[in-house]
């Protein structure tokens, strides 16, 4: 009687295991990100804690992607390919900015609203315009500080790391060692498919997700940036 009734939870739990296992191939699926047929998929401690924190936010379509390690080498038109994405315009990157003409006071990032530092996703394709930013947090301290206090610039690489804890190539703005403000561009928030493709936190892990999902979750200004 035990055996039947072990032999019957198995089969159970495998049943569940396979409708899981299912119901998660479609949503790929659905965003075209799906892996190719046959591929084993690995998860390391990198896509599992930013998996983690992407859902204890809300956050339903996303997926992550390994590519070859000659991948910055080739045109955004292969890269696309090699992420299943609907266009080039969908490639996106987190670079993080520092004001280097803050206030002295102006050392961290506890006020969001006058930050030393912020990340800026913009898409590869676009021409960061660092004026429109500056302009924009100008505006949002209701033009109290002097404009000249506001000189957004690329933070060195190595600063760059520390803050966000990812190396260059690998930096994305989710799970970040520093609660840094993030900037997104104005232009990834009207393309069609509500979908875009950013680093992974790895720097042959890139990870796409849902841009109205990310924006619920996330909140980050929405600027426009280029």
């Amino acid at each position: 009687m035990a055996a039947h009734l072990e032999a019957r939870q198995l089969r159970i739990l495998r049943r569940i295991a396979d409708l899981e296992l299912a119901a998660q191939q479609n949503r790929l699926e659905a965003l075209s990100v799906s892996a190719p047929p046959g591929a084993e998929v690995e998860t390391g401690a990198t896509e599992a804690r930013l998996s983690a924190l992407l859902s204890a936010r809300g956050v339903l379509d996303f997926t992550f992607r390994r590519v070859p390690a000659d991948y910055y080498d080739r045109p955004l038109e292969e890269r696309r390919d090699l992420l299943c994405a609907d266009s080039v315009d969908q490639l996106c990157k987190s670079i993080v900015m520092v004001n280097t003409q803050a206030e002295a006071d102006v050392v961290d990032c506890s006020n969001p609203k006058n930050s030393k530092y912020y990340v800026v996703v913009v898409q590869y394709m676009a021409r960061l315009n660092a004026e429109n930013i500056k302009n924009f947090i100008y505006a949002l301290n209701n033009k109290q500080i002097p404009k000249k206090r506001f000189n957004m610039r690329l933070a060195p690489e190595e600063e760059s790391q520390r803050l966000t804890g990812f190396v260059h190539n690998a930096v994305t703005c989710i799970g970040m060692e520093t609660d840094i403000p993030v900037i997104i561009d104005e232009a990834i928030t009207k393309l069609d498919e509500d979908f875009f493709w950013l680093g992974g936190g790895e720097v042959d892990l890139k990870l796409g997700i849902r841009t109205s999902q990310f924006i619920n979750a996330f909140n980050p200004f929405v600027v426009k940036c280029s």
